[in-house]
């Protein structure tokens, strides 16, 4: 067993000094994974050995790592519940995030330098079969320009933000050099520039990362831990059929001027999960009240309950660290069943599962090159961009032959994504700096440098911060907004979108549940409308004076009761569209 795992048995131990010394001599054996899924940087987490995790990472254990129930480092760091843990987990996690992107953006540029020069359009457009959220799904067009170890990207959705989807036009430029490249956000809108050299960090740059602050820390110590994503284990693609009975066949469509064989992808399963047995039962409240969605509910997911023996809260007892007393050797003896128990504090979680169906049209005689040009592009704005990383998960998979023109992925439980490849080589409509060459039967594409020059009318603002290139964790980002959403107004002051979606049955079923006021608008309409034709139908009698003034009052009554009506009709419609934008804006927030 220590012939195995030997820096795995030193960190059960947890001899500092040995593992030290080991580590020092060898640390081969760093990244290798245990039969119950954990790196030795997992296990010293998930045992609470402080000094150990620290000695692991100041040795290069990757903190970004998943173990085997795809958990990160820094997420189980936040299960134990110790500051301390979270706060190492999380400064090295950023370090070697930042790294990783440093190393990845140059070897991209120069992969790019091999390939042809290309401009293309990614249209993106957000979809949901709920309807009320449909409406309310934006769409964007990404246009990419490439020109040797230079790369243009242009959009115009730039996020979400108080409750209101945030536009504007801004350029992504990177410029690729020998073990470098320049990185430009350039804002059209406010004509400013902001900058960074993307260099490889020194192997001392530890110093450039201070500890995160206890409010951070705190930030996620008292947040719910969630991870989402597409289990790609079972995911089979097949041929989809078109016609009836016996006259079905193999389905093909064209996109943008290419014929498509379209296939479909069956067992998408996309997967939230979310621990909390960190959490003060306070806490726990709290995420809970302000989680529960109507949505989850109407959509019907599957939703299994997984392990929920709760411990005390907040106190980091020994019995926490391996409250089933497994012993070493029934660890790492992979022949031991270990099913219901574990080390580490007892999991609270919770495991939902939204299955979809995806589909993708795939060219087989594309003019542009899938692994060659379009990955590296993704590999890019994968780095900070979450819709571009489940991207980039789906189309590394063992797609079927040809280049996906159109592709549609779940993003979120109710959100789907449709990205539809076109305007290649500005063949359809003419673009700056692109010249589309006739070269025989085929197309070359050639685009003039120009493109990625800034304009000298912009102020340069500075440097671009990592940070700004890099997004928050998305639950702790999502457990925020919820908060705020949750304390800018009672529930009772919210209209619900069950309701929302019931609002045609609630017409339907008016009589039952109108209100009192509702019942006498009703009463006066039809009084009113009765008189109103007994008057038209019938000639004045002398002396009907008063009956005329009550008839006069009824209807001014109707009509301000219509009128309040009306008014209410318009509030709680304004209120539906406020819940709706909410309903969007957590959906589309992505681990």
């Amino acid at each position: 067993m220590s012939d195995r795992y030997p820096v795995h048995c030193l960190v059960w131990q947890n001899s500092v000094e040995e593992l030290n010394q080991l580590l020092s001599e060898n640390s081969d054996d760093i990244e290798v994974v245990d039969p119950r899924g954990r790196t030795p940087l997992h296990l010293a987490v998930t045992l609470g050995h402080l000094e150990c995790v620290r000695a692991l990472l100041r040795h290069g254990a990757n903190a970004t790592v998943e173990n085997s129930q795809s958990w990160t480092v820094l997420q189980e760091a936040v299960a134990t519940g110790d500051p301390e843990i979270v706060q190492v987990c999380l400064q090295h996690r950023d370090r070697q995030q930042f790294t990783q992107r440093a190393s990845s953006v140059p070897r991209l540029l120069q992969r790019l330098t091999e390939s042809p020069d290309f401009y293309i359009e990614m249209r993106w457009e957000f979809t949901s079969w709920v309807p009320l959220v449909a409406r309310m799904c934006p769409s964007d067009t990404y246009k990419v320009w490439k020109c040797g170890s230079k790369v243009r990207i242009d959009t115009t959705l730039l996020g979400f933000d108080n409750m209101r989807w945030l536009r504007g036009n801004r350029s992504y430029v990177f410029k690729g050099q020998e073990n470098e490249a320049m990185f430009l956000e350039m804002d059209h809108d406010n004509h400013q520039i902001f900058s960074e050299t993307i260099t490889m960090p020194a192997a001392n740059a530890d110093s450039s990362f201070s500890l995160p602050s206890e409010d951070a820390v705190a930030a996620r110590l008292t947040s719910p831990i969630v991870t989402t994503y597409i289990d790609t284990e079972k995911i089979t693609f097949e041929r989809s059929k078109s016609g009836f009975w016996a006259w079905r066949n193999d389905k093909s469509e064209v996109v943008n001027g290419y014929d498509c064989k379209v296939f479909s992808a069956s067992n998408v399963n996309l997967v939230t999960k979310t621990r909390n047995e960190h959490l003060t039962e306070q806490d726990k409240k709290r995420s809970k009240k302000s989680s529960r969605s109507p949505l989850e509910s109407f959509l019907n997911f599957a939703e299994e309950e997984d392990a929920a023996a709760a411990a005390a809260n907040g106190e980091l007892l020994s019995t926490f660290r391996n409250p089933c007393h497994i012993t070493m050797d029934d660890y790492f003896n992979a022949e031991v069943d270990l099913s219901g128990r574990d080390i580490g504090r007892p999991i609270e979680q919770s495991t939902k599962i939204g299955r979809f169906k995806a589909q993708i049209s795939l060219c087989e005689d594309h003019p542009v090159s899938l692994p060659e040009q379009i990955l590296p592009i993704i590999d890019l704005m994968a780095e900070s961009n979450a819709h571009f990383r489940k991207l980039k998960d789906f189309i590394t998979l063992q797609l079927p032959s040809g280049f996906p023109v159109k592709i549609e992925i779940p993003l979120f439980h109710a959100v789907n994504a449709k990205i539809t490849f076109g305007n290649i080589f500005a063949m359809d409509s003419p673009n700056t700096g692109v010249t589309c060459i006739r070269d025989g039967d085929n197309y070359v594409c050639a685009v003039d440098e120009s493109v990625f020059d800034t304009p000298s009318t912009y102020s340069v603002i500075g440097d671009l911060h990592h940070d700004r290139l890099r997004d928050e964790d998305d639950e702790l980002l999502q457990f925020a907004i919820q908060q705020s959403l949750l304390e800018g107004g009672s529930e009772n002051d919210q209209v619900t979108l069950w309701e929302a979606l019931n609002k045609s049955k609630r017409r339907d079923d008016l009589g039952a549940l109108q209100s009192e006021d509702e019942q006498l608008l009703q009463q006066v309409l039809a009084d009113s409308m009765g008189l109103d034709t007994r008057r038209t139908s019938s000639t004045p009698v002398p002396g009907d004076d008063e009956n005329e003034e009550e008839e006069d009052e009824n209807y001014r009554m109707a009509l301000q009761l219509s009128q309040q009506e009306q008014e209410e009709q318009e509030r709680r419609q304004k209120e539906e569209e406020e819940e709706l934008l909410k309903i969007l804006e957590l959906s589309l927030i992505e681990k």
